[in-house]
Order: structure tokens, then C-alpha cells, then sequence
């Protein structure tokens, strides 16, 4: 009886400890909310609720549409976001400047502390 409960007791250990390591991969990278908040607000990808799933599509061309599976969706979206920063976000100074399509200044966010500076430089690499 006793190896039986060790066997036992190893194998709900075991499948717990997967359960945990897999959910902290799925769960996306974490963000400053201020700013990125107010940076979405310029991006052009939006998040489509669906009977089927989640959807992520392009403002800027409707025709794209990406269908990542459930564990990859905010993986996904992080990339994605993370292309786009690269080539539209600028930080001069103590402010972020979000650049249009023609490299045009759309906006500019003051940067109030070092934790979202260390944010744009990990996430966006900026």
C-alpha cells in the first residue's frame, strides 16, 4: 500500500508542476500600463471576440486577419506589436513619439519614470 500512495502522490505532483510551467508560458509578457495603454490606442492591431475563438485584425488592412491558437494568441500579439514599435515608435529625450505610416508625428507621450523607460527598451527595444 505504501508504493501504491507514493505512486500516486508522484503522479498529482507531476501533473501539477506541468500544469503550472504551462500556464506561466502562455500568460504574455508583462506590460507598464500607462503607457501602453496609451500606446494601443495608436496601434494598429485590434483583438475580435468570435464564436471560434479570438481574432487579431490589421486597421490598416482589413483583409488580414491572424487566427493563433488559444496558448499563442497574446504571444502573437506581442510580436506583432513588437514589429510595429520598432518602426513607429521614437523616444527623444523623456518623451515617445508615435509615428504614422508617413512619418508623421501622431503623438507624443511624456515619459514619468524610469520603470517605463525600462518597459519600451525590453518590450518594443527601443
Amino acid at each position: 500500500m505504501n508504493i501504491k500512495k507514493a505512486l500516486i502522490f508522484g503522479f498529482f505532483t507531476a501533473f501539477l508542476i506541468l500544469g503550472v510551467v504551462s500556464m506561466q508560458r502562455a500568460m504574455p509578457d508583462s506590460k507598464e500600463d500607462r503607457i501602453y495603454l496609451a500606446i494601443k490606442e495608436y496601434s494598429p492591431y485590434i483583438v475580435e471576440k468570435r464564436i471560434g475563438g479570438l481574432t487579431i485584425l490589421d486597421k490598416r488592412d482589413d483583409k488580414i486577419k491572424e487566427k493563433p491558437d488559444s496558448s499563442d494568441f497574446y504571444h502573437r500579439l506581442d510580436e506583432l506589436e513588437k514589429a510595429w514599435g520598432k518602426t513607429h515608435l521614437i523616444v527623444e529625450n523623456n518623451e515617445l513619439i508615435i509615428m504614422g505610416e508617413n512619418n508623421q508625428s501622431k503623438a507624443r507621450i511624456m515619459i514619468e519614470n524610469e520603470k517605463e523607460r525600462a518597459f519600451l527598451k525590453k518590450f518594443f527595444g527601443i
